[in-house]
């Protein structure tokens, strides 16, 4: 087990102020990826997903990775029920069909389509530009993820990338050998890729295990 990026003692406190998201469906979400260890941007992220995505006037958005759809709460509470799309993917069915039950029993389920496959070739699949892609799938499909979706960013978008200083195989600056440390090699890469692109200005938010944010300007 890795030390989080953000001080666990700061992560309480923040989340301390927001408790009035403290709606059923959210509650009953975090308490689901409690009880199976399942990995979700939580709380502290998820209400900076809302605000990046309010910020740019989001309505059309693509998840590449989107679990039981724990950020696609939030990227819906954004876009709103008059968005275009909100493309959630996962390689498991039944985490489709959590997704869609939450999002449904929230109210959040108007704009949103999934698919239950690989999330990069789906997303080549789709057609025209997105206001945001968040990628949050296998570490080692970062680079490709990236790759795909750089075209595809209309200008004054944004590419979101979780997980980008560590996850539970290590921090991002961390020597590893096997599975771990082709991961940490892979987000190195991708982080490195997105910060070479002079059409993007791009950061790294070091909240939770690291938010990459990149603003299409050119």
């Amino acid at each position: 087990m890795t030390t989080p990026t953000t001080d666990p003692r700061i992560e309480d406190y923040v989340r301390s102020l927001l408790t009035r998201h403290d709606e059923p469906v959210l509650l009953e979400m975090e308490a689901e990826a409690g009880r199976r260890g399942f990995p979700i941007v939580g709380r502290m992220v998820g209400v900076v997903l809302e605000i990046l995505a309010r910020s740019i006037g989001a309505k059309r958005v693509f998840e590449m990775g989107s679990g039981f759809g724990y950020s696609a709460y939030w990227f819906s509470r954004a876009i709103g029920p008059e968005g275009t799309e909100l493309y959630l993917t996962d390689g498991d069915p039944n985490n489709e069909r959590m997704a869609l039950d939450f999002l449904h029993r929230a109210g959040l389920d108007g704009p949103v389509r999934t698919h239950v496959g690989d999330a990069v070739e789906h997303f080549n699949d789709t057609t025209g530009e997105f206001d945001i892609v968040f990628s949050d799938i296998d570490k080692q499909g970062y680079p490709a993820a990236w790759e795909a979706a750089r075209e595809r960013i209309r200008l004054g978008g944004l590419y979101l990338c979780d997980n980008t200083l560590g996850f539970g195989a290590g921090r991002v600056i961390d020597e590893r050998d096997g599975r771990a440390g082709e991961q940490l090699a892979a987000i190195r890469r991708h982080n490195e890729l997105v910060a070479a692109d002079g059409r993007y200005v791009s950061s790294i938010l070091p909240i939770r295990d690291g938010v990459l944010t990149a603003l299409r300007i050119a």
